[in-house]
């Protein structure tokens, strides 16, 4: 017996994972990483329809023609050998780093190089980004709370850990504000008087 998990890279496993939640075609995997992954991982929809292939090419999914409407299109499904694949990637001990990618904190990394008042407009445009994460992420919960009622409840976990996140950035921001406030108010007089 092969190793049909040989080759497989984190694209492959989020779409396997997401067959496995009820996915059943590329359209519909990409709907559901936009209501609920996007908020920690991306994945373009150019990776999914490769990735679908793959794992059909190992027994991972089996997919079969569906007519939907005047279109067609495959519907695939997690075989045994995918729920194992899956699960043996689960339990895998690895390193798991913590990767973010936020240009918004790039920038306020840097933003010692603007004046006080520019590094106050970024930190306010990162505590309202967060603000709005916040909005968006709590508009899904119910669809998140419905999942948990079928059964899966580690969505809806990963869900209030990205809320908690973001208000957490939202407390940090808070927090420092005033003091960039004060900052700038000092340079507003400076400047006028």
């Amino acid at each position: 017996m092969t190793d049909s998990s040989a080759g497989l890279a984190s694209p492959d496993y989020l779409v396997l994972g997401m067959v496995r939640l009820g996915a059943r075609s590329g359209y519909e995997i990409k709907r559901m990483v936009e209501l609920s992954l996007r908020f920690f991982w991306t994945i373009s929809p150019a990776q999914i329809y490769p990735s679908l292939e793959r794992l059909e090419r190992s027994g991972l999914v089996v997919g079969r023609p569906e007519a939907l409407g005047r279109r067609r299109r495959r519907a695939f499904a997690i075989t045994s050998a995918g729920e194992a694949t899956l699960q043996a990637w689960l339990r895998k001990p690895e390193p798991i780093p913590f990767e973010l990618r936020d240009l918004g904190l790039l920038k306020l990394f840097f933003a010692d190089a603007l004046d006080k008042r520019d590094a106050l407009a970024l930190l306010r445009a990162i505590e309202r980004r967060s603000r709005e994460r916040v909005a968006a992420l709590q508009a899904i919960e119910p669809a998140a709370l419905a999942t948990e009622a079928q059964g899966a409840a580690y969505p809806l976990l990963t869900l209030q850990l990205g809320i908690a996140f973001h208000r957490a950035m939202l407390e940090v921001c808070r927090e420092f504000e005033p003091k960039l406030s004060a900052e700038s108010a000092g340079l507003r007089t400076d400047a006028t008087g």
